[in-house]
Protein backbone atom coordinates (compact mmCIF):
# COMPACT_ATOMS: atom_id res chain seq x y z
CA UNK A 1 0.00 0.00 0.00
CA UNK A 2 1.23 3.24 -0.88
CA UNK A 3 0.12 6.80 -0.59
CA UNK A 4 0.92 8.85 -4.60
CA UNK A 5 2.17 12.43 -4.90
CA UNK A 6 -0.36 15.26 -5.71
CA UNK A 7 0.45 15.10 -9.47
CA UNK A 8 -0.44 11.53 -10.30
CA UNK A 9 -3.51 12.05 -8.95
CA UNK A 10 -6.90 12.70 -11.70
CA UNK A 11 -8.01 16.23 -11.59
CA UNK A 12 -11.82 14.64 -11.70
CA UNK A 13 -10.77 13.92 -8.06
CA UNK A 14 -9.51 17.51 -6.70
CA UNK A 15 -11.69 20.33 -5.92
CA UNK A 16 -11.40 23.68 -7.47
CA UNK A 17 -10.06 26.51 -6.04
CA UNK A 18 -10.28 28.85 -8.60
CA UNK A 19 -13.98 29.14 -7.70
CA UNK A 20 -12.33 31.46 -5.12
CA UNK A 21 -9.39 33.32 -6.14
CA UNK A 22 -8.59 32.19 -10.00
CA UNK A 23 -4.41 32.00 -9.34
CA UNK A 24 -1.67 32.53 -6.97
CA UNK A 25 -1.05 35.83 -8.91
CA UNK A 26 -4.56 37.18 -8.35
CA UNK A 27 -4.06 36.08 -5.12
CA UNK A 28 -1.27 38.26 -4.69
CA UNK A 29 -2.98 41.10 -6.20
CA UNK A 30 -5.77 40.85 -3.66
CA UNK A 31 -3.42 40.23 -1.06
CA UNK A 32 -1.87 43.82 -1.58
CA UNK A 33 -5.79 44.90 -1.66
CA UNK A 34 -6.90 44.30 1.52
CA UNK A 35 -3.30 45.46 2.92
CA UNK A 36 -4.33 49.00 1.44
CA UNK A 37 -7.47 48.74 3.28
CA UNK A 38 -6.68 47.77 6.42
CA UNK A 39 -4.84 50.89 6.83
CA UNK A 40 -8.56 52.31 6.56
CA UNK A 41 -9.61 50.03 9.51
CA UNK A 42 -8.69 53.06 12.17
CA UNK A 43 -10.70 55.99 10.58
CA UNK A 44 -14.02 55.15 12.57
CA UNK A 45 -11.95 55.11 15.45
CA UNK A 46 -13.41 57.76 18.45
CA UNK A 47 -17.22 57.79 15.81
CA UNK A 48 -18.94 54.76 17.31
CA UNK A 49 -21.14 56.66 19.61
CA UNK A 50 -22.68 58.27 16.27
CA UNK A 51 -25.58 55.98 14.24
CA UNK A 52 -23.90 56.97 10.58
CA UNK A 53 -20.23 56.38 11.74
CA UNK A 54 -21.21 52.97 13.47
CA UNK A 55 -23.48 51.89 10.40
CA UNK A 56 -19.97 52.86 7.53
CA UNK A 57 -17.82 51.14 10.14
CA UNK A 58 -19.39 48.05 9.75
CA UNK A 59 -19.89 47.72 6.34
CA UNK A 60 -16.65 48.51 5.89
CA UNK A 61 -15.52 45.60 8.69
CA UNK A 62 -17.72 42.95 6.61
CA UNK A 63 -16.29 44.17 3.01
CA UNK A 64 -12.52 43.56 4.60
CA UNK A 65 -13.57 40.89 6.75
CA UNK A 66 -14.82 38.99 3.65
CA UNK A 67 -12.02 39.29 1.17
CA UNK A 68 -9.39 38.52 3.85
CA UNK A 69 -11.15 35.37 4.19
CA UNK A 70 -11.21 34.35 0.49
CA UNK A 71 -7.22 34.77 0.88
CA UNK A 72 -6.94 32.71 3.88
CA UNK A 73 -9.20 29.84 2.79
CA UNK A 74 -7.67 30.05 -0.53
CA UNK A 75 -4.10 29.82 0.75
CA UNK A 76 -5.02 27.29 3.71
CA UNK A 77 -6.36 24.60 1.13
CA UNK A 78 -3.95 24.93 -0.80
CA UNK A 79 -1.34 23.97 1.64
CA UNK A 80 -4.10 21.27 3.17
CA UNK A 81 -3.19 19.68 -0.33
CA UNK A 82 0.21 18.71 0.47
CA UNK A 83 1.74 20.51 3.66
CA UNK A 84 5.14 20.28 2.12
CA UNK A 85 4.61 22.91 -0.44
CA UNK A 86 6.59 25.90 1.12
CA UNK A 87 4.76 28.00 -1.19
CA UNK A 88 1.51 27.73 0.38
CA UNK A 89 3.03 27.36 3.96
CA UNK A 90 4.58 30.60 3.34
CA UNK A 91 1.44 32.52 2.65
CA UNK A 92 -0.80 31.29 4.99
CA UNK A 93 2.06 32.97 7.34
CA UNK A 94 1.44 36.19 5.25
CA UNK A 95 -2.50 35.95 5.75
CA UNK A 96 -2.53 35.26 9.34
CA UNK A 97 -0.06 38.45 9.85
CA UNK A 98 -1.91 40.09 7.95
CA UNK A 99 -5.06 39.43 9.76
CA UNK A 100 -3.34 39.85 12.95
CA UNK A 101 -2.50 43.30 12.35
CA UNK A 102 -5.87 44.68 11.00
CA UNK A 103 -7.51 42.63 13.84
CA UNK A 104 -5.05 44.79 15.74
CA UNK A 105 -5.90 47.63 14.10
CA UNK A 106 -9.82 47.13 14.30
CA UNK A 107 -9.85 46.35 18.08
CA UNK A 108 -11.50 49.17 19.20
CA UNK A 109 -14.61 48.63 17.55
CA UNK A 110 -16.49 45.99 19.94
CA UNK A 111 -15.34 47.99 22.81
CA UNK A 112 -16.55 51.54 21.46
CA UNK A 113 -19.62 50.27 20.86
CA UNK A 114 -19.45 48.41 24.32
CA UNK A 115 -19.27 51.92 25.63
CA UNK A 116 -22.43 52.87 24.26
CA UNK A 117 -25.21 52.30 26.78
CA UNK A 118 -27.60 49.07 26.64
CA UNK A 119 -30.60 51.58 25.87
CA UNK A 120 -28.68 52.85 22.66
CA UNK A 121 -27.44 49.49 21.42
CA UNK A 122 -30.57 48.02 21.82
CA UNK A 123 -32.23 50.73 19.67
CA UNK A 124 -30.10 49.93 17.36
CA UNK A 125 -30.57 46.43 17.19
CA UNK A 126 -34.31 47.24 16.12
CA UNK A 127 -33.21 49.77 13.69
CA UNK A 128 -34.43 48.29 9.91
CA UNK A 129 -30.57 49.86 9.09
CA UNK A 130 -29.12 47.81 11.05
CA UNK A 131 -31.00 44.51 10.82
CA UNK A 132 -27.96 42.88 9.62
CA UNK A 133 -26.30 44.06 12.82
CA UNK A 134 -29.27 43.08 15.45
CA UNK A 135 -27.60 39.74 16.97
CA UNK A 136 -24.48 41.25 17.24
CA UNK A 137 -25.23 44.22 18.79
CA UNK A 138 -27.44 41.74 21.45
CA UNK A 139 -24.18 39.77 21.78
CA UNK A 140 -22.16 42.66 22.53
CA UNK A 141 -25.22 43.61 25.09
CA UNK A 142 -25.25 40.15 26.69
CA UNK A 143 -20.93 40.21 26.91
CA UNK A 144 -20.46 43.71 28.24
CA UNK A 145 -18.29 42.48 31.52
CA UNK A 146 -15.98 40.35 29.09
CA UNK A 147 -15.16 43.38 27.09
CA UNK A 148 -11.82 45.46 27.28
CA UNK A 149 -11.20 48.40 26.87
CA UNK A 150 -9.60 49.85 23.59
CA UNK A 151 -5.88 49.18 24.91
CA UNK A 152 -6.50 46.01 26.65
CA UNK A 153 -7.98 44.52 23.27
CA UNK A 154 -5.23 46.01 21.16
CA UNK A 155 -2.98 44.43 23.12
CA UNK A 156 -5.12 41.05 23.28
CA UNK A 157 -5.32 41.24 19.46
CA UNK A 158 -1.29 41.49 19.39
CA UNK A 159 -1.29 37.83 21.02
CA UNK A 160 -2.75 36.63 17.70
CA UNK A 161 0.47 36.39 16.23
CA UNK A 162 1.25 33.48 18.46
CA UNK A 163 -1.47 32.23 19.97
CA UNK A 164 -2.36 29.54 17.33
CA UNK A 165 1.37 28.05 17.43
CA UNK A 166 0.47 25.29 19.33
CA UNK A 167 -2.53 23.78 16.76
CA UNK A 168 -0.01 25.07 14.39
CA UNK A 169 2.82 22.20 15.73
CA UNK A 170 0.96 19.57 16.47
CA UNK A 171 -0.27 20.03 13.09
CA UNK A 172 2.81 19.77 10.79
CA UNK A 173 3.88 17.24 13.64
CA UNK A 174 0.62 15.04 12.43
CA UNK A 175 0.09 15.16 9.26
CA UNK A 176 3.94 15.64 8.20
CA UNK A 177 6.79 14.72 10.60
CA UNK A 178 5.22 12.24 12.64
CA UNK A 179 6.90 8.93 11.91
CA UNK A 180 4.84 5.43 11.51
CA UNK A 181 6.95 2.09 11.79
CA UNK A 182 6.58 0.16 8.62
CA UNK A 183 5.41 -3.36 8.81
CA UNK A 184 3.92 -6.73 6.51
CA UNK A 185 0.65 -7.72 7.13
CA UNK A 186 -0.58 -11.23 7.32
CA UNK A 187 -0.87 -11.60 3.00
CA UNK A 188 2.88 -10.36 2.87
CA UNK A 189 1.87 -6.93 1.82
CA UNK A 190 3.87 -3.89 3.19
CA UNK A 191 2.40 -0.79 4.52
CA UNK A 192 3.84 1.92 5.19
CA UNK A 193 1.02 3.20 7.76
CA UNK A 194 -0.84 6.88 7.08
CA UNK A 195 -3.83 7.97 9.35
CA UNK A 196 -5.95 7.62 6.09
CA UNK A 197 -4.75 3.33 6.07
CA UNK A 198 -5.19 3.30 9.54
CA UNK A 199 -9.02 3.90 9.65
CA UNK A 200 -8.89 1.33 7.05
CA UNK A 201 -6.97 -1.18 8.53
CA UNK A 202 -8.79 -0.80 11.93
CA UNK A 203 -11.94 -2.81 9.84
CA UNK A 204 -9.37 -5.37 8.87
CA UNK A 205 -10.72 -8.89 9.45
CA UNK A 206 -7.42 -10.02 10.46
CA UNK A 207 -6.60 -8.96 14.01
CA UNK A 208 -2.78 -9.40 13.72
CA UNK A 209 -3.18 -6.67 11.23
CA UNK A 210 -5.15 -4.39 13.42
CA UNK A 211 -2.49 -5.14 16.26
CA UNK A 212 0.02 -4.16 14.36
CA UNK A 213 -1.30 -1.20 12.39
CA UNK A 214 -2.46 -0.37 16.11
CA UNK A 215 1.18 -0.56 17.53
CA UNK A 216 2.80 1.60 14.52
CA UNK A 217 0.07 4.06 15.67
CA UNK A 218 0.09 4.89 19.25
CA UNK A 219 3.94 4.19 19.42
CA UNK A 220 4.68 7.11 17.13
CA UNK A 221 3.22 9.55 19.85
CA UNK A 222 4.28 7.73 22.85
CA UNK A 223 7.63 8.12 21.34
CA UNK A 224 7.01 12.21 21.22
CA UNK A 225 4.66 12.28 24.02
CA UNK A 226 6.94 14.68 26.22
CA UNK A 227 7.04 16.76 23.03
CA UNK A 228 3.42 16.75 22.30
CA UNK A 229 2.41 16.97 26.02
CA UNK A 230 4.96 20.11 26.05
CA UNK A 231 2.12 21.22 23.36
CA UNK A 232 -0.94 20.76 24.63
CA UNK A 233 -0.05 22.17 28.43
CA UNK A 234 1.37 25.31 26.26
CA UNK A 235 -2.41 25.15 24.60
CA UNK A 236 -4.34 25.19 27.83
CA UNK A 237 -2.55 27.46 29.65
CA UNK A 238 -3.49 30.33 26.96
CA UNK A 239 -6.85 28.86 26.84
CA UNK A 240 -6.78 29.81 31.04
CA UNK A 241 -5.16 33.00 30.16
CA UNK A 242 -7.71 33.98 27.72
CA UNK A 243 -10.41 32.99 29.99
CA UNK A 244 -9.27 34.77 33.06
CA UNK A 245 -8.30 38.45 31.64
CA UNK A 246 -11.94 38.32 29.89
CA UNK A 247 -13.17 37.68 33.76
CA UNK A 248 -14.82 34.35 32.82
CA UNK A 249 -14.91 32.03 35.55
CA UNK A 250 -13.04 29.09 33.56
CA UNK A 251 -12.12 28.27 30.32
CA UNK A 252 -15.88 26.23 30.03
CA UNK A 253 -17.99 29.12 30.91
CA UNK A 254 -15.93 31.52 28.15
CA UNK A 255 -16.11 28.17 24.93
CA UNK A 256 -20.16 27.99 25.81
CA UNK A 257 -20.60 31.70 26.27
CA UNK A 258 -18.79 32.19 23.38
CA UNK A 259 -21.26 30.44 21.39
CA UNK A 260 -24.02 31.69 23.54
CA UNK A 261 -24.56 28.12 24.89
CA UNK A 262 -25.63 27.76 28.60
CA UNK A 263 -23.34 26.10 30.27
CA UNK A 264 -25.72 23.59 31.34
CA UNK A 265 -25.98 21.93 28.15
CA UNK A 266 -22.63 20.78 29.00
CA UNK A 267 -23.11 19.14 32.09
CA UNK A 268 -26.50 18.02 31.06
CA UNK A 269 -24.32 15.95 28.15
CA UNK A 270 -21.98 14.56 30.95
CA UNK A 271 -24.54 13.39 33.24
CA UNK A 272 -26.76 11.59 30.92
CA UNK A 273 -23.61 9.61 28.98
CA UNK A 274 -22.46 8.57 32.71
CA UNK A 275 -25.97 7.85 33.68
CA UNK A 276 -25.78 5.35 30.33
CA UNK A 277 -22.40 4.11 30.85
CA UNK A 278 -23.73 0.84 31.72
CA UNK A 279 -25.79 0.35 28.74
CA UNK A 280 -22.22 1.14 26.72
CA UNK A 281 -21.03 -1.61 28.92
CA UNK A 282 -23.92 -3.59 27.59
CA UNK A 283 -23.19 -3.45 24.05
CA UNK A 284 -19.41 -3.81 24.59
CA UNK A 285 -19.91 -7.54 26.18
CA UNK A 286 -22.03 -7.96 22.81
CA UNK A 287 -19.35 -7.50 20.45
CA UNK A 288 -16.54 -9.25 22.82
CA UNK A 289 -19.12 -12.31 22.22
CA UNK A 290 -20.22 -11.58 18.89
CA UNK A 291 -16.18 -11.91 17.93
CA UNK A 292 -15.98 -15.05 20.09
CA UNK A 293 -13.21 -13.51 22.00
CA UNK A 294 -12.25 -14.01 26.11
CA UNK A 295 -11.21 -10.34 25.95
CA UNK A 296 -11.38 -6.98 23.49
CA UNK A 297 -8.14 -4.88 22.96
CA UNK A 298 -8.46 -1.40 22.26
CA UNK A 299 -7.70 -2.56 18.01
CA UNK A 300 -11.31 -4.56 18.48
CA UNK A 301 -13.43 -1.94 18.92
CA UNK A 302 -13.77 -0.86 15.24
CA UNK A 303 -13.93 -4.05 13.25
CA UNK A 304 -17.43 -5.43 11.51
CA UNK A 305 -18.69 -8.00 14.36
CA UNK A 306 -20.70 -9.66 11.32
CA UNK A 307 -19.98 -10.67 7.33
CA UNK A 308 -22.24 -7.99 6.18
CA UNK A 309 -20.16 -4.97 5.12
CA UNK A 310 -21.28 -5.17 0.86
CA UNK A 311 -20.15 -1.29 0.65
CA UNK A 312 -16.68 -1.59 -0.16
CA UNK A 313 -17.01 0.43 -3.35
CA UNK A 314 -15.52 3.06 -5.34
CA UNK A 315 -16.01 6.61 -4.55
CA UNK A 316 -18.72 7.23 -7.90
CA UNK A 317 -20.78 4.39 -6.41
CA UNK A 318 -20.90 5.72 -2.79
CA UNK A 319 -21.66 9.11 -4.54
CA UNK A 320 -24.90 7.98 -5.89
CA UNK A 321 -25.76 5.46 -2.31
CA UNK A 322 -25.73 9.03 -0.30
CA UNK A 323 -27.84 10.76 -3.00
CA UNK A 324 -30.20 7.67 -3.25
CA UNK A 325 -30.32 8.35 1.12
CA UNK A 326 -31.24 12.23 0.61
CA UNK A 327 -33.91 12.03 -1.32
CA UNK A 328 -35.91 12.65 1.67
CA UNK A 329 -34.89 15.86 1.42
CA UNK A 330 -35.89 16.90 -1.22
CA UNK A 331 -34.94 18.05 -5.15
CA UNK A 332 -33.63 20.95 -4.48
CA UNK A 333 -31.41 19.69 -1.86
CA UNK A 334 -30.90 16.61 -4.48
CA UNK A 335 -29.94 19.17 -7.28
CA UNK A 336 -27.72 20.71 -4.41
CA UNK A 337 -25.54 17.71 -4.20
CA UNK A 338 -25.33 17.19 -8.12
CA UNK A 339 -23.76 20.61 -8.18
CA UNK A 340 -21.17 19.21 -5.37
CA UNK A 341 -20.39 16.12 -7.02
CA UNK A 342 -19.59 17.61 -10.09
CA UNK A 343 -18.72 21.11 -10.08
CA UNK A 344 -15.40 20.71 -8.19
CA UNK A 345 -16.66 20.85 -4.71
CA UNK A 346 -14.67 17.60 -3.20
CA UNK A 347 -11.28 16.60 -3.29
CA UNK A 348 -11.52 12.98 -3.04
CA UNK A 349 -8.05 11.19 -2.47
CA UNK A 350 -5.63 10.93 0.18
CA UNK A 351 -2.05 11.92 -1.24
CA UNK A 352 1.37 12.35 -0.23
CA UNK A 353 1.45 15.66 1.93
CA UNK A 354 -2.22 15.70 2.15
CA UNK A 355 -4.12 17.03 5.48
CA UNK A 356 -5.32 13.67 7.53
CA UNK A 357 -8.91 13.53 8.20
CA UNK A 358 -11.89 14.93 6.26
CA UNK A 359 -13.18 18.32 6.54
CA UNK A 360 -15.67 21.01 4.76
CA UNK A 361 -15.02 24.77 4.44
CA UNK A 362 -15.53 27.49 2.53
CA UNK A 363 -16.57 31.17 2.29
CA UNK A 364 -18.68 33.34 1.92
CA UNK A 365 -19.79 34.51 -1.67
CA UNK A 366 -18.90 31.10 -3.28
CA UNK A 367 -19.38 27.15 -3.01
CA UNK A 368 -18.45 25.05 -0.05
CA UNK A 369 -15.93 22.98 -0.47
CA UNK A 370 -15.32 19.21 0.98
CA UNK A 371 -11.79 17.51 2.18
CA UNK A 372 -11.74 13.61 1.53
CA UNK A 373 -9.49 10.77 1.88
CA UNK A 374 -11.39 8.56 0.01
CA UNK A 375 -10.82 4.64 1.53
CA UNK A 376 -13.21 1.60 0.22
CA UNK A 377 -14.75 1.07 3.42
CA UNK A 378 -18.21 1.75 4.51
CA UNK A 379 -17.12 4.51 6.89
CA UNK A 380 -15.44 6.75 4.22
CA UNK A 381 -19.41 6.38 2.81
CA UNK A 382 -20.74 7.68 5.76
CA UNK A 383 -17.99 10.80 5.87
CA UNK A 384 -18.97 11.34 2.16
CA UNK A 385 -22.94 12.04 3.39
CA UNK A 386 -21.26 13.83 7.01
CA UNK A 387 -18.99 16.60 4.94
CA UNK A 388 -22.02 17.21 2.73
CA UNK A 389 -23.97 17.74 4.96
CA UNK A 390 -21.43 20.73 6.46
CA UNK A 391 -21.08 22.20 3.31
CA UNK A 392 -25.28 21.82 2.59
CA UNK A 393 -25.28 23.93 5.92
CA UNK A 394 -23.40 26.13 4.66
CA UNK A 395 -24.83 26.61 1.43
CA UNK A 396 -27.96 27.51 2.65
CA UNK A 397 -26.74 29.75 5.39
CA UNK A 398 -25.07 31.80 2.91
CA UNK A 399 -27.51 32.09 0.77
CA UNK A 400 -30.09 32.89 2.90
CA UNK A 401 -28.39 35.60 5.79
CA UNK A 402 -25.97 38.11 5.04
CA UNK A 403 -22.99 37.91 5.51
CA UNK A 404 -23.04 39.14 9.54
CA UNK A 405 -25.97 36.39 9.86
CA UNK A 406 -24.49 33.87 7.76
CA UNK A 407 -21.84 31.99 9.62
CA UNK A 408 -23.64 29.53 12.32
CA UNK A 409 -22.15 28.93 15.78
CA UNK A 410 -19.62 25.63 16.55
CA UNK A 411 -22.23 24.20 18.72
CA UNK A 412 -24.81 23.44 15.66
CA UNK A 413 -22.09 22.87 13.18
CA UNK A 414 -22.61 18.90 13.45
CA UNK A 415 -26.14 18.48 13.21
CA UNK A 416 -26.68 18.44 9.64
CA UNK A 417 -23.47 16.72 8.86
CA UNK A 418 -24.94 13.81 11.31
CA UNK A 419 -28.44 14.20 10.05
CA UNK A 420 -26.99 12.91 6.42
CA UNK A 421 -25.34 10.50 8.14
CA UNK A 422 -28.53 9.29 10.54
CA UNK A 423 -30.56 9.31 7.10
CA UNK A 424 -28.01 7.58 5.16
CA UNK A 425 -27.97 4.53 7.88
CA UNK A 426 -31.89 4.25 7.95
CA UNK A 427 -32.15 4.10 4.07
CA UNK A 428 -29.62 1.69 4.26
CA UNK A 429 -31.09 -0.55 6.97
CA UNK A 430 -34.56 -0.27 4.76
CA UNK A 431 -33.24 -2.54 2.07
CA UNK A 432 -31.28 -4.96 4.32
CA UNK A 433 -31.38 -8.64 5.48
CA UNK A 434 -29.52 -11.16 7.41
CA UNK A 435 -26.08 -10.47 7.92
CA UNK A 436 -26.21 -7.08 6.28
CA UNK A 437 -28.74 -5.72 8.56
CA UNK A 438 -26.39 -6.97 11.13
CA UNK A 439 -23.44 -5.42 10.59
CA UNK A 440 -25.75 -1.62 9.83
CA UNK A 441 -27.22 -2.32 13.17
CA UNK A 442 -24.30 -2.84 14.67
CA UNK A 443 -23.10 0.61 12.76
CA UNK A 444 -25.39 2.57 14.27
CA UNK A 445 -24.03 1.17 17.71
CA UNK A 446 -21.01 2.45 16.90
CA UNK A 447 -22.20 5.91 15.24
CA UNK A 448 -23.14 6.26 19.38
CA UNK A 449 -19.80 4.55 20.74
CA UNK A 450 -17.50 6.78 18.50
CA UNK A 451 -19.96 9.92 18.53
CA UNK A 452 -21.69 10.36 21.71
CA UNK A 453 -19.73 7.81 23.79
CA UNK A 454 -16.43 8.53 22.79
CA UNK A 455 -16.43 12.38 22.24
CA UNK A 456 -17.75 12.88 25.63
CA UNK A 457 -15.14 10.87 26.90
CA UNK A 458 -12.74 13.15 25.52
CA UNK A 459 -14.52 16.21 26.80
CA UNK A 460 -14.28 14.88 30.13
CA UNK A 461 -10.52 14.67 28.95
CA UNK A 462 -10.40 18.24 28.43
CA UNK A 463 -12.58 19.56 31.46
CA UNK A 464 -10.06 17.89 33.78
CA UNK A 465 -6.62 19.16 31.83
CA UNK A 466 -8.04 22.67 31.78
CA UNK A 467 -9.44 21.89 35.49
CA UNK A 468 -6.04 21.19 36.08
CA UNK A 469 -4.09 24.06 34.77
CA UNK A 470 -6.89 26.44 36.35
CA UNK A 471 -6.17 24.90 39.75
CA UNK A 472 -2.77 25.18 39.58
CA UNK A 473 -1.91 21.23 39.93
CA UNK A 474 1.16 19.79 37.83
CA UNK A 475 1.07 18.92 34.56
CA UNK A 476 2.75 16.71 32.53
CA UNK A 477 2.87 13.57 29.70
CA UNK A 478 2.22 11.28 32.81
CA UNK A 479 -0.50 13.51 34.87
CA UNK A 480 -2.49 14.08 31.48
CA UNK A 481 -1.90 9.96 30.33
CA UNK A 482 -2.72 8.85 33.80
CA UNK A 483 -5.90 11.10 33.48
CA UNK A 484 -7.19 9.42 29.94
CA UNK A 485 -5.95 6.15 31.74
CA UNK A 486 -9.11 6.40 34.34
CA UNK A 487 -11.23 7.90 31.50
CA UNK A 488 -10.60 4.79 29.20
CA UNK A 489 -11.05 2.42 32.24
CA UNK A 490 -14.27 3.99 32.58
CA UNK A 491 -15.91 3.68 29.64
CA UNK A 492 -14.64 0.52 28.42
CA UNK A 493 -12.44 -1.78 30.72
CA UNK A 494 -15.51 -3.34 33.06
CA UNK A 495 -16.88 -4.94 29.65
CA UNK A 496 -13.60 -7.20 29.48
CA UNK A 497 -11.98 -4.82 27.16
CA UNK A 498 -7.80 -4.69 27.76
CA UNK A 499 -7.03 -1.20 28.94
CA UNK A 500 -3.57 -1.81 26.89
CA UNK A 501 -0.65 0.35 27.75
CA UNK A 502 -0.90 2.21 24.69
CA UNK A 503 -4.11 3.54 25.01
CA UNK A 504 -3.02 5.94 27.23
CA UNK A 505 -1.31 8.17 24.62
CA UNK A 506 -4.80 8.26 22.57
CA UNK A 507 -5.20 12.04 23.64
CA UNK A 508 -2.18 13.26 22.06
CA UNK A 509 -3.27 12.50 18.42
CA UNK A 510 -6.80 13.99 18.72
CA UNK A 511 -6.10 17.60 16.86
CA UNK A 512 -9.52 18.68 18.45
CA UNK A 513 -8.47 19.18 21.56
CA UNK A 514 -6.59 22.42 20.08
CA UNK A 515 -9.65 23.89 19.76
CA UNK A 516 -10.98 23.76 23.17
CA UNK A 517 -14.47 22.39 24.06
CA UNK A 518 -15.50 21.43 20.24
CA UNK A 519 -15.72 17.90 20.56
CA UNK A 520 -18.77 17.60 22.64
CA UNK A 521 -20.43 19.17 19.81
CA UNK A 522 -20.14 16.24 18.55
CA UNK A 523 -22.41 14.24 21.33
CA UNK A 524 -25.05 16.79 21.37
CA UNK A 525 -25.49 17.12 17.13
CA UNK A 526 -25.96 13.00 16.96
CA UNK A 527 -28.63 13.42 19.46
CA UNK A 528 -29.78 16.59 17.78
CA UNK A 529 -29.82 14.49 14.27
CA UNK A 530 -31.53 11.20 15.32
CA UNK A 531 -34.23 13.26 16.97
CA UNK A 532 -34.50 15.41 13.74
CA UNK A 533 -33.62 12.18 11.19
CA UNK A 534 -36.69 10.09 12.55
CA UNK A 535 -39.22 13.27 12.67
CA UNK A 536 -38.27 13.88 9.01
CA UNK A 537 -38.90 10.05 8.17
CA UNK A 538 -41.91 10.18 10.38
CA UNK A 539 -43.54 13.51 9.33
CA UNK A 540 -42.00 13.96 5.53
CA UNK A 541 -42.72 17.65 4.30
CA UNK A 542 -43.49 19.56 6.92
CA UNK A 543 -40.30 17.90 9.27
CA UNK A 544 -38.36 18.30 6.14
CA UNK A 545 -39.45 22.56 6.09
CA UNK A 546 -38.49 22.71 9.86
CA UNK A 547 -35.24 21.44 9.16
CA UNK A 548 -34.67 23.47 6.41
CA UNK A 549 -35.66 26.40 8.57
CA UNK A 550 -32.34 25.46 10.38
CA UNK A 551 -30.60 25.17 7.89
CA UNK A 552 -31.57 28.94 6.40
CA UNK A 553 -30.85 30.46 9.92
CA UNK A 554 -27.24 30.58 10.24
CA UNK A 555 -26.03 32.45 12.93
CA UNK A 556 -28.85 34.95 13.27
CA UNK A 557 -30.02 33.58 16.63
CA UNK A 558 -28.83 31.77 19.80
CA UNK A 559 -27.79 28.46 18.75
CA UNK A 560 -29.72 26.24 21.13
CA UNK A 561 -32.42 28.56 19.70
CA UNK A 562 -31.81 27.67 16.32
CA UNK A 563 -32.18 24.02 16.90
CA UNK A 564 -35.47 24.30 18.27
CA UNK A 565 -36.60 25.26 15.08
CA UNK A 566 -36.27 21.94 13.91
CA UNK A 567 -37.79 20.13 16.92
CA UNK A 568 -35.10 19.72 19.57
CA UNK A 569 -34.51 21.74 22.82
CA UNK A 570 -31.39 20.59 24.36
CA UNK A 571 -32.09 22.46 27.68
CA UNK A 572 -34.07 19.65 28.70
CA UNK A 573 -34.12 15.68 29.34
CA UNK A 574 -36.24 14.58 26.22
CA UNK A 575 -33.80 14.28 23.44
CA UNK A 576 -31.25 13.02 25.47
CA UNK A 577 -33.44 10.57 26.61
CA UNK A 578 -34.39 9.91 22.95
CA UNK A 579 -31.12 9.14 21.81
CA UNK A 580 -30.43 6.55 24.73
CA UNK A 581 -33.83 5.18 23.86
CA UNK A 582 -32.88 4.57 20.38
CA UNK A 583 -29.51 3.00 21.14
CA UNK A 584 -30.99 0.54 23.54
CA UNK A 585 -33.50 -0.53 20.91
CA UNK A 586 -31.37 -1.16 18.29
CA UNK A 587 -29.04 -3.36 20.54
CA UNK A 588 -32.24 -5.31 21.55
CA UNK A 589 -32.91 -5.82 17.81
CA UNK A 590 -29.21 -6.99 17.33
CA UNK A 591 -29.39 -9.11 20.61
CA UNK A 592 -32.52 -10.90 19.17
CA UNK A 593 -31.47 -11.29 15.55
Amino acid sequence: MRVLSRDRVDSKYKWRLEDIIPSDEEWEILYLSCEKLGKEVGNYQGKLNQIDSILKCLRFDDELSMNLEKLYVYAKMRKDEDCSVNKYVGMVDRIKNLLVSISEKSAYITPELSANSEEFLQELAKDKDFEDYSYMLELIVKNKKHTLSTPEEVLLAKTGLFSGIFQEAFGMFDNLDVKFAPFTTSSGEKVELSHGLYGALMQSPERKDRQKAFYSMFNAYKDMINTIATIYIGNVKKNVFYSQVRKYENCLDRATSGEDVSIDVYYRLLDCINDNIPLLHRYLRYRRRALGYKTLQMYDLHVPITGGDSLGVEYEEACKIVQEALKPLGDEYADLLDKAFGEGWIDVYENKGKRSGAYSWGCYGTHPYVLLNYQKTTHDIFTIAHELGHAMHTYYSNANQAYPKADYKIFVAEVASTVNEVLLLRHLLSKAEGEQKKYLLSYLLDMFRTTVFRQTQFAEFEYEAHKMAEEGKPMSADELCEVYRKLNRKYYVTTGVTNHELIQYEWARIPHFYNAFYVYKYSTGLISAFCIADNILKNGESAVSDYKKFLKAGGSMSPVEILKLAGVDLTTDEPYEQAMAIFKDTLEELERM
